[in-house]
């Protein structure tokens, strides 16, 4: 009989764990991310498809855990410090996008579409919330976070994060049940228990962990980090509050605990666990006979949100300062929902403010406008990139310079402290509006170009210029430049950033005076560390080095003349370790 009852119990799992494990791999290598492929999973062994599982709804009354987890350590991530340092975008430019979207998609379904108030409500303010994974992963492709434009979509997405917590409020007070039992007893014990879990949060959690700590056991923290959590959240579902709202205050209270790490590390695992499997659940619970038999209205709430969304998103982006160009762009990333809507509607859902119908409707459209998201993006890119801002930005004209730098990132901008410390003058170039920007906002005046096209190498003077300091990070583009300068301007002495070692191969072999890979010299750096960390002598430091260069030059010598694997012998390899030696054989 035992035997039966767990065997009930690991079916599920297996079943749920073996679609996962082939659905999630597969949608992140097509480029949709692997929430789309938990959806995907869940439809599929759900009750509406192959029905291989038919109870979605205590799967989800398990996984909701997997929320619980996901708001705290969404707290953890939201330190007091951080957030004011960004409060004017966060709570300005944040604020004003999620209450103008809000507004417009409300107005969409209730206007447009003829749903309920509260259910117009629910189904755009889930919308609003776009998906942090695949905002995050699009701005950190094109090295856009840390730029003007990457730091505004960034408060955006803290501020969306910020919202679920009340929004989950909000739905409750929604809910018909909770509007038949209303009374102010329960007003009180809710603010009760908000300050109680604010005291023990400000006061005892800090001494908590420092007691677990001494345990000198990884199993001991996790253990009690996994208690903070379950116990914040079932102290405020027993308020009447949202267990996600305990989860993601205690959260809060800790992001400034010296175990925030630790707490962090232990609770992840878990956390990615339990909301795979809520997403698998949301894909179990859709009725695809709701979607078969609705799908022109599918599509036409699809178009209306998108439609909807992208006017607010661009409107406050021009609103707050952004040009026509990085407005669109920032459109074009909104456009999609994201998780949190799903938290949001499961939410609702229980409480009664959507029936499974719109439940089925509102899901199924997020899940179409997150899969849309990656084809919009590069459409976008497409269209947009010859339509770069030069708003605030001097093109490339009539410049002159000994020497005329091509790139104006990490790279470029150390290698000119050490001509301007000499006083050099210097004409320098970048094809990136923000990072020009950027620059001057520190003394230092760049112009917009694009070195791999002849004009703007003559308008920038490179035909009078000394050198030509290549220093992007594209192989291709620095090839280009290279072949161009030593056409037309044969005068100038080429030096070029090497992305790698082939790179340098390739920069070699074209005749390129001089070339250095851009990790090399760090990397000599910290090797000649490591070896004064374990005592060596210094002479001994400086003679390890200069083997080392030796041995690297004329590997990469013998590379050009060769192939890849040419010169290997000059490696040393930790295969047979030997004392330090830097005459050793194969030196």
């Amino acid at each position: 009989m035992a035997d039966t009852s767990m065997g009930q119990m690991i079916g599920p799992m297996v079943i749920l764990m073996g679609v996962a494990v082939i659905a999630v791999p597969l949608f992140r290598k097509l480029g949709l991310g692997s929430v789309l492929g938990y959806f995907a999973a869940g439809i599929l062994v759900g009750p509406s498809a192959l029905g291989l599982l038919t109870n979605p709804e205590s799967i989800l009354h398990i996984s909701e855990l997997g929320v619980v987890m996901f708001l705290f350590v969404i707290g953890l991530e939201l330190r007091p410090p951080k957030l004011w340092a960004m409060r004017g975008q966060i709570f300005g430019l944040g604020l004003a996008q999620v209450a103008a979207a809000t507004v417009a998609l409300t107005l969409t379904a209730y206007l447009g579409f003829g749903f309920s108030l509260p259910a117009a409500f629910v189904a755009g303010a889930g919308f609003v919330l776009s998906s942090t994974a695949v905002i995050m992963m699009v701005l950190q492709e094109r090295g856009e976070i840390s730029g003007a434009e990457g730091q505004k979509s960034v408060a955006i997405l803290l501020f969306e994060d910020l919202m679920i917590v009340p929004l989950l409020a909000v739905v409750a007070f929604l809910s018909p049940l909770s509007q038949e039992a209303f009374s102010w007893t329960k007003v009180l014990i809710a603010l009760g228990a908000l300050s109680v879990l604010l005291a023990v949060s400000r006061w005892g959690l800090n001494t908590f962990f420092a007691l677990l700590a001494k345990a000198r056991t990884r199993e001991v923290l996790t253990a009690g980090a996994l208690l903070v959590v379950l116990c914040a959240a079932l102290l405020m579902a027993y308020a009447g509050l949202s267990m996600a709202m305990g989860a993601f205050l205690a959260g809060v209270m800790l992001s400034n605990s010296s175990y925030r790490h630790q707490i962090e590390s232990d609770i992840e695992p878990f956390r990615g666990l339990l909301m795979g499997l809520f997403f698998l659940a949301v894909g179990m619970s859709l009725d695809l006979a709701i979607v078969a038999a609705e799908w022109q209205l599918l599509l036409a709430l699809l178009l209306a949100f998108m439609l909807a969304k992208g006017v607010m998103v661009y409107a406050v982006a021009r609103l707050f300062g952004s040009a026509n160009h990085p407005a669109l762009h920032r459109t074009s990333m909104f456009l999609q929902g994201g998780e949190f809507a799903f938290v949001l509607y499961a939410a609702a859902l229980t409480a009664g403010v959507l029936d499974a119908r719109e439940n089925a409707l509102f899901a199924t459209v997020v899940i179409l406008s997150m899969t849309a998201s990656p084809f919009l993006t590069i459409v976008a890119d497409r269209f947009l990139h010859i339509e770069a801002s030069m708003d605030g930005v001097d093109a490339a004209l009539e410049l002159k310079g000994r020497i005329l730098v091509i790139g104006f990132g990490r790279f470029g901008q150390m290698a000119t402290q050490v001509l301007l410390s000499s006083g050099i003058k210097l004409a320098v170039i970048d094809e990136n509006p923000d990072r020009i920007r950027d620059a001057e906002r520190y003394g230092f005046k760049v112009h917009f170009g694009d070195g791999t096209r002849l004009d703007t190498l003559r308008h920038s003077g490179a035909g009078e210029a000394d050198a030509i300091m290549i220093c992007i990070d594209d192989p291709k583009a620095a090839l280009r430049i290279v072949e161009l300068a030593q056409h037309e301007f044969p005068q100038a002495k080429l030096l070029v950033r090497s992305f790698d070692r082939r790179h340098s191969v390739e920069l070699i072999r074209a005749g390129v005076e001089f070339q250095i890979r851009e990790t090399v010299e760090s990397a000599y750096l910290m090797g000649a560390q490591g070896l004064r960390a374990v005592g060596v002598a210094e002479v001994d430091i400086e003679e390890a080095a200069q083997d080392i260069r030796q041995r690297d030059a004329e590997r990469l010598s013998e590379q050009v003349q060769g192939d890849e694997m040419s010169g290997r012998d000059r490696l040393y390899s930790h295969v047979i370790p030997e004392p330090l030696n830097v005459k050793s054989k194969g030196a």
